[in-house]
């Protein structure tokens, strides 16, 4: 039997293959029910990626209830937003941090109130600190019972459990009331719901079906050309967050449709930088990361190569002139196996696929957020062709995709998935229009919210996606911006602030973030932020340039080495780098509207744990606009 799943503890990894797996899944949905799991009604899981979330996922969907990932960094009152708008009748938290959380969620008035029916009180291992441990039945009335899947539960009850005690909950429940639930579940039920970011007001519940996920699924490995485990065992790493569609296709619905190998990294892996560990370790066939994942590789190489002896450093450059001939040949249907991209592969680009842990992996994707046209490159010149996937939540993740023998560069992000039908709505002179989708992993509609719904999706059944893109003569799909991102100037023209945005990190190395203002203003302005060295037990960026940084300074003959230095000196050699990049970006603006007039470094990068990221780190843009408000109206005073 093919192993499935595979989570390290100390120095060794603990498996289970597909038959345990379902097993597992089937007992922890009898559990459910015994819980008292009603049909269509959330089962909530509050956690980083681990065997146990993926069991209960799936347990819960086999009992007919909807699985409902959580964000582990929500605050409280958006957990219980989620709670009360999917009918939650059972939690799973991760540990004592996340159960308090949910504990807290309610006002000091209505402390004391029981949890469900009012019929017991949950007591955790915070009560013994002097912590409430009632959840209030007016805050999060469906909500029966809460599992703590990791550390030990101090004492459990009638609500609180420990993952063992609720694993041992159903062996009073027959398999055959179990196999009578799922034989009456349909394809066109909702199964799983995706929160949005919420990002302006209330996250909305996207309903996905059986059939959304499971068609999807399918339509992704044929057109990613993913083995079936019959031919050769596709080894994946899991560790962007599982609430995300994204993550949950690519670590739950795809592997589950073709026998594929699940690696769970350990829940530092963004925050501590010990997912390369895990990739080193583990060697996947396929790897999905966003963009500043890809990006913080790059970095990796660079400050690598950088400490290299001179004659290494001309073999890597000699190489990265090959390797990008060689792939965009490749792009065109040519391919060139010269003894120079031999030679280049054997000195350069397997030393760095190896460093990486990428050098089984045939498949590598960026999603979630558009890649950087200058990182695509980089890899590129590394013979890593990075494919880009496009999609959201309410088309159960991917629309396009693109492979090794399907493959653009420069913002293009793939070819429309077979089965599914594109069209650019309002097209311009230009090509450009917005996206529109039709296709079986559109989804059901939003969560209680009918008219959003008929917003996104109209009579005909396209769903809107309020991006604007293009289609070349080859078919494959550019994201050109998003209609709700655009600015407008106060002179009336359109502006994309992605292109822009890009443009300044290529052309100023020491730029980590750039995000670009100027809505109903006279004229563009930008906010960047310098890259920086992160604090690894908490992500937190640090007052300290990064080596790459560093030597961007050095190559001025500036001395400075940390953010507030360069800002309190004004540093003129700095500031001077800086002014000539925002003017070479300029030199390439269509128009005059399109010219970054002014700017500002802010005096720290961007992060998940500070907010202008999300969970998988894409910029939270009205959140930043909100953060740096006075920054902002400094400019056009």
């Amino acid at each position: 039997m093919y192993p499935a799943l595979a989570t390290k503890n100390s120095e060794h990894w603990e498996v289970l293959n597909f038959n345990q797996y379902y097993e597992a899944c089937r007992k922890a949905a009898r559990a459910l029910i015994k819980l008292g799991l009603q049909r269509f009604h959330g089962v909530g899981i509050l956690g980083f990626n681990s065997v146990e979330w993926l069991i209960a996922s799936l347990g819960a969907i086999l009992a007919g209830g909807l699985c409902v990932g959580i964000y582990a960094t929500n605050s409280a009152d958006a957990c219980q937003y989620v709670i009360t708008n999917a009918k939650v009748n059972v939690l799973l938290v991760e540990n004592d941090l996340q159960l308090q959380k949910i504990l807290s969620a309610h006002s000091e008035r209505e402390r004391g109130r029981d949890i469900g029916r009012g019929r017991s009180r949950l007591h955790a291992p915070g009560a013994q600190r002097g912590i409430q441990s009632q959840i209030p039945q007016s805050r999060m009335e469906t909500l029966k019972a809460i599992i703590q899947y990791k550390l030990p539960v101090k004492e459990s009850n009638n609500n609180l459990y420990s993952w063992n005690d609720f694993m041992e909950l159903g062996n009073s429940i027959p398999d055959s009331q179990l196999d009578q639930i799922i034989e009456s579940q349909r394809a066109n039920q909702c199964a799983v719901i995706i929160y949005t970011s919420g990002t302006l007001g209330n996250p909305k519940g996207v309903m996905l079906s059986h059939d959304n996920i499971t068609w999807t699924a399918g339509a992704v490995a044929k057109n990613c050309s993913l083995s079936n485990a019959a031919e050769k065992q596709e080894v994946v790493v899991s560790y962007l967050p599982l609430s995300h569609v994204a993550a949950q296709m690519m670590d739950v619905w795809i592997p589950m449709k073709i026998g594929a190998f699940i690696y769970f990294a350990q829940p530092d892996a963004l925050t501590q930088g010990t997912l390369i560990n895990t990739l080193l370790e583990v060697k996947p066939t396929a790897f999905l990361g966003v963009p500043r994942i890809w990006e913080k590789m790059q970095e990796k190489i660079k400050e690598s190569g950088a400490k290299c002896s001179s004659l290494r450093k001309k073999v890597f450059s000699w190489g990265r002139i090959i390797g990008l001939k060689v792939n965009t040949k490749r792009m065109f249907g040519v391919h060139d196996t010269t003894m120079s991209y031999r030679v280049a592969k054997a000195l350069v680009f397997s030393k760095v696929r190896n460093a990486l842990g990428l050098d089984q992996c045939q498949i590598p994707i960026s999603g979630a957020a558009p890649l950087n046209p200058e990182t695509s490159e980089f890899f590129l010149s590394l013979d890593i062709p990075i494919g880009e996937m496009y999609g959201m939540s309410e088309s159960t993740g991917p629309h396009t995709t693109s492979s090794r023998n399907n493959y653009k560069i420069h913002s293009s992000c793939g070819k429309i998935m077979s089965g599914c039908k594109n069209m650019l709505y309002q097209q311009s002179k230009d090509g450009t229009g917005e996206i529109c989708i039709w296709g079986r992993h559109v989804f059901m509609g939003y969560l209680e919210m009918e008219d959003a719904t008929m917003e996104a999706i109209d009579e005909e059944g396209w769903l809107h996606t309020g991006d604007l893109g293009r289609v070349d003569s080859h078919g494959f799909l550019y994201i050109t911006g998003r209609i709700k991102e655009i600015l407008i100037t106060a002179g009336g023209e359109n502006v994309a602030p992605v292109p822009i945005e890009n443009m300044v990190k290529e052309k100023i190395p020491i730029i980590s973030n750039a995000i670009l203002v100027g809505d109903k203003a006279k004229f563009l302005s930008i906010l960047l932020t310098l890259k920086c060295e992160v604090d690894r037990r908490n992500g937190e960026p640090l007052d300290k340039l990064s080596l790459e940084a560093i030597q961007f300074c050095r190559k001025l003959g500036s001395h400075v080495s940390t953010v507030s230095e360069i800002l309190e000196l004004q540093d003129p050699l700095v500031y001077k780098a800086i002014q000539q990049g925002i003017d070479a970006v300029n030199q390439e603006a269509i128009s005059n509207a399109q010219r970054i007039q002014k700017w500002v470094i802010l005096e720290k990068d961007f992060s998940v744990h500070n907010g202008e990221l999300g969970p998988t780190t894409k910029i939270r843009r009205h959140f930043v606009t909100q953060k740096y408000r006075k920054q902002i109206e400094s400019f056009y005073r």
